[in-house]
């Protein structure tokens, strides 16, 4: 998961808006960022840093960066280490001219398109798996680049939202099954592209639509003109995990509120656990309040308290100065990230029994340091509701969750869970409450981490060379 966001004015200067829109999105990535531009002289111009966006880039070299249109990105890494090398925009200047990719996403056939590469001469730059579409572009040295990339893009498999820098224009792109969210903004004259509606309000951008899977969209002076990529599948694949918890709360990915995903989600969590035809280990408790792991859990326990009638308390509070634990690089720092990051409310906690509602419980990091955190409050009983269903699988298209030894209901019952972190108990909600409470077309989610219904070569996945794939369809077609 990461997070891109792009540009286009036929007069203004627009680097610095690149800047805030990253700023915006945030929360998508937290390794690196990066800005780049095509200058008067047709050369293509970056700068890249590891860390947040103010620490890696510069606002005010930006802002007088002569720039009418320029792509960013800001990294967390599924394919390829934590390191500068890998840093995006992925930028060139060859034979047919500039070009500049960010990319969000995870391509499945990437270790067979870079071996096939290699073979033909190309040199690497970087471990990403998204410089893979820039040498698919170089070793098409008679086609201008726009077609050059729609052929490049029609060899790729996986998940894709793309925004790319050319000399004809900016193109925004997004694979045929629309894994990842992409959203176009108007205001004025200009036009913005981003992973997340969210990153247009703070420039006063209106949401226009978002950009349709399988459609390559060019814009430019003559305006906006859309291409299909061709071999389009049957079905849209949207991961399900950005209404869970990727995206922003006030963002709008396919037409539905994320915020009132989550909230429903919570609901429909609330109703489970006092049903009788529940998982006997869900139970009910007898609790005196409910309170959210901030932020991602916030949304569904506003909705789990407003179901169940137990009141809210935001007895968890968050260090605001601190990023998102999950898509921290390593175990050890994602652990030392929780403690400095959330800190429960001893006032609150002592001698009184609690409901604590998260989004996930992925690797089990948060949920275990903070379940102990507040038995240190001296909490008679913490239960602990979970706003989604167990994450089993691990996924190939954007999440860093590669292996199912990560993952901590791969290999353990729900008890064992609940042992694991301290919980006096713990419930999930269903994958149908999931699904309905997004309120999307079921067929159209991807929910493969949550029940292992990967795609597979008759849904246009690839062809089987992949690794990934291999390994997915050995063991689940």
């Amino acid at each position: 998961m990461c997070g891109v966001f792009g540009a286009y004015s036929a007069r203004d200067f627009v680097a610095e808006e690149v800047y805030l829109g990253l700023s915006a999105l945030q929360h998508r990535g937290q390794e690196s960022a990066g800005v780049a531009w095509i200058d008067e002289n047709s050369r293509v111009n970056a700068i890249k840093g590891m860390g947040l966006v103010h620490e890696a880039l510069s606002q005010s070299v930006l802002s007088n960066a002569p720039a009418t249109s320029a792509i960013g990105h800001v990294r967390y890494s599924t394919s390829g280490g934590s390191m500068m090398q890998n840093a995006q925009p992925i930028c060139a200047n060859y034979a047919q001219g500039p070009v500049a990719i960010a990319h969000n996403g995870n391509l499945t056939n990437f270790l067979r398109l870079r071996e096939e590469l290699e073979n033909r001469g190309a040199i690497f730059q970087s471990t990403s798996d998204t410089e893979a579409i820039l040498q698919l572009m170089a070793h098409q040295p008679r086609r201008r680049p726009l077609e050059a990339l729609l052929r490049a893009l029609a060899e790729v498999r996986g998940a894709f939202s793309l925004v790319v820098l050319i000399e004809e224009g900016l193109v925004a792109a997004r694979d045929p099954w629309g894994f990842r969210p992409l959203a176009l903004g108007r205001r004025g004259g200009n036009y913005y592209v981003a992973s997340e509606s969210c990153a247009f309000n703070l420039l006063g951008v209106s949401f226009v639509r978002d950009i349709e899977a399988g459609e390559a969209l060019l814009i430019n002076e003559s305006g906006l003109t859309s291409y299909r990529l061709p071999g389009g599948p049957k079905r849209r694949w949207l991961c399900s995990f950005e209404y869970v918890y990727f995206a922003r709360p006030d963002s709008i990915i396919e037409g539905r509120s994320v915020y009132r995903a989550r909230h429903e989600m919570g609901r429909k969590l609330a109703r489970s656990v006092s049903d009788e035809s529940s998982p006997p280990y869900a139970g009910p408790p007898d609790v005196d309040f409910v309170a959210p792991l901030p932020d991602s859990g916030t949304t569904a326990a506003l909705g789990y308290s407003q179901e169940s009638g137990v009141p809210f308390e935001a007895a968890v509070v968050r260090n605001r100065y601190v990023g998102r634990t999950f898509i921290q690089p390593t175990q050890k720092v994602r652990e030392l990230g929780v403690r400095i990051k959330l800190s429960p409310s001893q006032d609150l906690f002592e001698g009184r029994k609690a409901v604590l509602v998260d989004d996930s419980i992925v690797r089990g990091t948060t949920a275990g340091l903070v379940v102990s955190m507040i038995r240190e409050c001296r909490a008679e009983a913490v239960h602990l509701r979970i706003s989604s269903p167990p994450v089993r699988y691990p996924c190939f298209y954007g999440i860093d969750t590669p292996s199912n030894g990560d993952l901590a209901a791969a290999n353990n019952s729900l008890e064992d869970i609940a042992r694991a972190v301290g919980a006096d108990s713990l419930s999930y909600l269903s994958r149908e409450d999931m699904v309905d409470a997004i309120g999307l077309p079921p067929d159209s989610l991807c929910t493969a981490c949550f029940d292992g219904k990967y795609l597979d070569g008759r849904d246009g996945c690839g062809d089987g060379a992949c690794p990934s794939c291999e390994r997915v369809c050995k063991k689940i077609c």
